[in-house]
């Protein structure tokens, strides 16, 4: 866990759930596509999130954390198309998505504060 990164810590524990639920899905539930693609988005936040940490610079920091968005958002996606096609249950479904949809807000708050100061 990284030490007073909220985004990353969260990120990561995000990372762990989403490849927990891929295992039940694809052992227990039959569930190939969907869980795969949840899969791939749901740990590439935090992949790229700490690409940011060492970034080339700060346009290139405000462009990990806007991918990162982007495959939050994706993930959310996969999360309620899943839900509604009952491969996971209402409560499994919010349970996740909360953390996903923190995930966004603070992305969306490193965002705000990054062009702000980048004047962008």
């Amino acid at each position: 866990m990284e030490k007073d990164n909220v985004v990353l810590d969260k990120s990561f524990l995000f990372a762990i759930r989403i490849v927990n639920l891929f295992k039940l899905l694809k052992d227990e539930r039959g569930e190939y596509v969907m869980s795969k693609q949840l899969l791939r988005s749901g740990t590439a936040v935090g992949a790229i999130l700490s690409e940011g940490k060492h970034a080339q610079s700060y346009a290139d920091f405000i462009n990990k954390v806007n991918v990162a968005l982007k495959e939050a958002n994706e993930s959310a996606y996969w999360l309620r198309l899943l839900k509604e096609t009952n491969y996971i249950s209402e409560v499994e479904c919010k349970s996740i998505l909360v953390d996903c949809e923190e995930l966004i807000k603070l992305m969306v708050a490193i965002l705000k504060t990054s062009k702000e100061r980048a004047n962008f």
